[in-house]
Order: structure tokens, then sequence, then C-alpha cells
């Protein structure tokens, strides 16, 4: 038998409110090898992020992986914290914030909150919050604006996991995907000019991507075709032709053949065959985390310089470009039609107004 939630008592007359859930794919809670080991093992058990037989899965993460790899990611962890914590729930929190102020700026009255799809604050805990203060309609917004079924999908499932345990369910809406948004694609534009601006050009720009395995592609996924229209719309933008820019992705797991080509042995390519400067962008991360700043500010800088390179730069994410919220902004207000979301006038301003609208048509 369905054991459901106890709800709220319902009060009729009750003003429905709107909010949005903000997703990001989560943090350890710290730095420590007890929480990374923690967060790896509830991030890989997601039979979305690793397609294998659960069995034979559960032995080689829990046999091996889990005994060996959290000592080694705490260290990589560790080289990126922050005095205010981890850098994706950091700059998670400050988009959520400025999201809500853009928002109440043009008169949308909705609760704004953000989750993690693994590890604190989770995806359920914050619609129970919303929930609580009244929410009946939901947008949820995933942090990657490119879909892919290990992301975005796996995202999902977490709303519909908590929705199958409740009685009086919200309106629900969810943004599948923006990674040809125009907001987007500008603001990844000018973050990219403002450093040129600082530091020049470079010979190559290198756009990283998150990795999946090749077999997703065969499959299905259309993350590989999004990341490719993202990096065409960019570099039009960006006014670049097809040799000036690659498009690489990172962040391999495993030894089967994931997306090609990849960051890493691209960056030592590019230096053994002469070039000496190279900037990276990671345009499917909106917030700089491990990915970014230790596996391309650190490692991958480390690589291009050793193999012969002699200028890197990293393109931060976009984090709380002015020019990010706005888009965002546009994105949710846009996906928000349709739900009565502006603020309720004052009932005796509305009043006079009515009146003065009363007598105006009377002298007419």
């Amino acid at each position: 038998m369905t054991s459901f939630k106890p709800e709220p008592p319902f009060s009729h007359g009750q003003t429905p409110r709107t909010g949005v859930l903000f997703c990001n794919l989560g943090t350890p809670a710290s730095t420590s090898t007890a929480d990374v080991r923690r967060f790896l093992g509830e991030f890989l058990s997601d039979p979305r992020v690793v397609e294998i037989p659960r069995l034979i899965w559960w032995l080689i993460l829990h046999g091996i992986i889990l005994r060996f790899r959290p000592a080694k990611s705490a260290a990589k962890y560790a080289s990126i914290w922050t005095p205010e914590g981890s850098p994706l729930k950091v700059w998670t929190g400050k988009q959520t914030g400025l999201l809500q102020t853009w928002l109440s700026e043009r008169a949308h009255s909705v609760t704004v909150r953000y989750a993690m799809r693994y590890g604190q604050t989770s995806i359920a805990e914050q619609i129970d919050a919303l929930k609580a203060e009244g929410a009946t309609r939901i947008l949820v917004v995933p942090a990657y604006p490119q879909y892919s079924a290990t992301t975005t999908a796996s995202l999902f499932d977490a709303v519909y996991a908590w929705a199958a345990t409740v009685r009086n369910l919200p309106e629900l809406r969810f943004i599948n995907r923006y990674h040809d948004d125009s907001g987007y694609i500008l603001a990844l534009a000018e973050s990219i000019q403002q450093s040129w601006k600082i530091h020049g050009h470079p010979e190559q720009l290198v756009m990283s991507f998150h990795g999946v395995p090749e077999r997703t592609l065969q499959l299905g996924d259309p993350y590989h075709c999004e990341c490719f229209k993202t990096a065409r719309l960019l570099a039009e933008r960006l006014d670049l032709s097809k040799d000036q820019y690659k498009v690489t992705f990172q962040s391999r797991l495993g030894r089967a053949k994931w997306l090609q080509p990849y960051t890493e042995p691209t960056l030592i390519a590019l230096a053994q065959a002469g070039v000496r400067r190279v900037d990276v962008v990671c345009p499917g991360f909106t917030s700089d985390c491990l990915e970014t700043l230790e596996e391309i500010d650190i490692e991958g800088r480390s690589a291009f310089l050793q193999a012969g390179g002699t200028e890197f730069h990293y393109i931060a994410c976009l984090n709380s470009d002015s020019a990010w919220i706005n888009a965002l902004g546009e994105l949710v207000s846009s996906h928000l039609t349709g739900w009565p979301t502006q603020a309720t006038p004052d009932p005796q301003a509305l009043a006079a107004s009515r009146e003065a609208a009363l007598a105006l048509g009377a002298k007419r």
C-alpha cells in the first residue's frame, strides 16, 4: 500500500502561488573523504548516469571505485574549495537570488529556490518547502543548457519520484533545454569578448563540454547535437571561422568510448602542433565547479603548457554575469506564460483606479 506524505491543511479560497525550482547537479558537503564518498555513491548509483547492469555495476562501484576514488577526488575538491564552500553551490545560490530579484522587479510574484540532484539540498526537500509556502504551480529549471538523459532526465526522475509520494500534486512544468536560446548565446559571447578585451585574442578557442558515453548518442540522446549547435551559434556570434575554434568533451569515466574529441588530448595536440595560446570556455556549465576549475583551469592548463604551449586562458562560466541572469530571467518568464504570476495590486489602489476609470467614462 502506498503511503503518502501528510498534507498541510487545505483552505478554500487560498491564493495559489507559483514556485520556480532551479536545479544543479550537486556537490559534496565538504572536502572530507567521507563526504566525497557519500556524494559519489549517490551520483554513480543513478542508472541514468551509468547504464551498466545493476549487479555488475554495484560490484564495481562498491568493490573498487568507492574504495579508491573518494580520496583522490577529495584532494581535487580541496584545490578549488572557497571560504564560502563549494563553488558550484555558491554560484547556484547567487544565481537563484539574482533570478528572484529579476522576476520581482518585473512584477512576477513567484518564489525561487534552488536544489541539487545529488547531495544537499535535495529536490524533494525544496519542492516540499515550496508546497508548504503555498505553491500550487512549480516550474523546474535545469542548470544544464543542453539536454541529456544523464543530467536533465535524471533531474526529472527525482521530481517524479517525489510526486509518487504526494497526494495533492501541484501543476508541474519543465524546461528541457535552452542550448540555442539567443540570450544564453549572447551572454556566452559577451563573456568571451570581455576576456578578449583584457587579454587579446587566442590562436584557438576550445569549447569544452562535459562528456557522455558515445553509446548514448547511438541510442538517441540529443546531447551531442545540441552541444555542437551551441558551439556553432556561439562561433557565429563571435564571427569565428571553423578553423579558429574546436569543440571537445571532457570528464571521461571508465574505459568505454566517450564523445570525442577529448579535451586534454586536444590541448596537448594543439601545443605540439605549434599553437602557442589557447583560450578554453565551458559553455555547458553555467556555474564554475570541479570540472571547470580543477579539470580545465588546473589540469588542462598544465597539460597544454607542458606540451609546449606558452599561454593558456580559462574563461570563467557565466556565474552571476548580468547578461546571463537576464537570459535566465527571460527564459523563465516565457515558460511561466499562462500562469497568473503578476503581483496582485493593492485592493485600495485597485478600487481607486476603477473609480477613476468610471468617472472618466461618465464624462465622455
